[in-house]
């Protein structure tokens, strides 16, 4: 699971609120699965990650507008990351999760989280201090 750290941020407040969400739509997928007492746990973890893609295509949409909006000179190396990163979501055979172990899931998760983390701290913060 990933905690929200306000060094985390990169000072666009509606940036920072979406990447916090993302984080928390991120935990609750993680919870879902540590759940024994969950019933179709599966089918809820599938609902969360597909919660989590679109969401991160809104936030994608969001902060390239940003990028645009003040002439953001690596904006077109920011949009392929977010493509690449987007596509890989997709590729992701939702209907089939419940085939997968836990350990698998975790591995999707952990992928997201650590793309996710990374992204924010070693790109995003480039936009405010270009």
């Amino acid at each position: 699971m990933l905690v929200w750290k306000e060094e985390y941020g990169i000072g666009v407040d509606l940036i920072d609120e979406q990447h916090k969400h993302l984080f928390e739509i991120g935990n609750r997928a993680y919870s879902i699965l540590k759940d024994k007492l969950c019933i179709d746990k599966y089918d809820k973890v599938a609902e969360v990650l597909e919660d989590l893609r679109d969401y991160t295509k809104y936030h994608f949409k969001t902060e390239e507008d940003y990028m645009l909006d003040i002439g953001y000179s690596n904006y077109f190396a920011q949009k392929v990351a977010h493509k690449d990163f987007v596509d890989k979501l997709d590729s992701y055979d939702l209907n089939s999760i419940d085939e997968l172990t836990n350990k698998e899931i975790e591995e999707i998760l952990s992928f997201i989280f650590k793309w996710v983390l990374e992204h924010i701290l070693k790109e995003d913060k480039k936009i405010v201090n270009s």
